[in-house]
């Protein structure tokens, strides 16, 4: 009798999963379908202009869509260079040292640092060092946020990666040991084979945490509602444009935001269904 009620609460409790899903999709549809309605869906997703003069509104999410799309890539390229050197320090070659302990920790307290502070930073440090450089005119852009935006996911995409190094069977490394490799061909050969799927699973991790920022990004990017011709220049993030206008939005203009929250959505499980077939294809291989 206890094991049917066990069994009853656990069931009970996964439904709840799916259906907070569910609600969440039907509210964005129900709310942005005005919008989609008066534009089409593909013209509301191709058309580049977001002009909110009363008699005269035009909306279209291209440029946020360009801009979300940039600086998450720009994140990813910036962060791997970092995340898996870190993961291999503290994962292979410090395995349970001291020093792999202090880094580790240090990691994942950047995962801790609320967003605010990191744009703040970025706001005060880093865009003023990229103008006295002369790397960007304003400062502001896609690169100062996606160089803010990898130092953010790279706790995420490394951590990950790290227990996946860990998970490697120490007999396969032995084996190859014995067998006369190096630590490089070990690493190369063993341990990122082994542990690929679950690397690979870390950054598309870390880019469902980047897809989404919102306040860094708001902070950094130049809230410009053009589509980006550089990385140097300025734009608008699906997140940043709904922060800035949410507010004081009403009618159409509201339901475009809500229709830009809803594409957002869609894209950010288009990736992550993407990456788990990628992934299930990578271990069946």
């Amino acid at each position: 009798m206890n094991d049917k009620i066990y069994k009853t609460i656990l069931f009970l409790t996964a439904l709840v999963v799916p259906i907070v899903c569910g609600g969440i999709v039907y509210a964005l549809v129900t709310d942005a379908y005005s919008a989609f309605e008066h534009f089409g869906f593909f013209k509301f997703l191709t058309s580049s202009q977001w002009n909110y003069t009363q008699g005269n509104e035009q909306y279209g999410a291209l440029p946020f869509i360009t801009g979300t799309l940039l600086t998450t890539l720009l994140a990813l390229l910036f962060c791997i260079p970092f995340s898996l050197p870190i993961s291999l320090f503290v994962g292979e070659y410090f395995k349970g040292s001291l020093i792999a302990s202090i880094l580790s920790t240090i990691t994942d307290l950047l995962a801790g640092i609320p967003s605010i502070i990191y744009g703040l930073w970025g706001f005060y440090t880093l865009r003023p060092l990229l103008i006295a450089l002369n790397i960007s005119p304003q400062g502001s852009g896609i690169l100062t946020a996606s160089l803010v935006l990898a130092i953010m996911i790279v706790p995420y995409a490394s951590s990950l990666s790290a227990e996946f190094i860990k998970m490697v069977p120490n007999e396969l490394k032995e084996t190859a040991y014995s067998l006369g490799a190096t630590r490089m061909e070990v690493i190369s050969k063993v341990v990122f084979p082994v542990s690929g799927s679950g690397i690979f699973s870390s950054f598309i991790l870390a880019i469902g945490r980047a897809l989404g920022e919102t306040m860094t990004v708001t902070m950094l990017i130049g809230n410009t509602n053009n589509i980006p011709l550089s990385i140097t220049s300025t734009g608008n993030s699906m997140a940043s444009i709904i922060a800035n206008q949410f507010g004081e939005a009403s009618g159409l203009r509201l339901s475009s935001l809500i229709a830009i929250g809803f594409i957002l959505f869609l894209i950010t499980a288009i990736i992550n269904m993407v990456g788990k077939m990628m992934i299930k294809h990578a271990r069946i291989s």
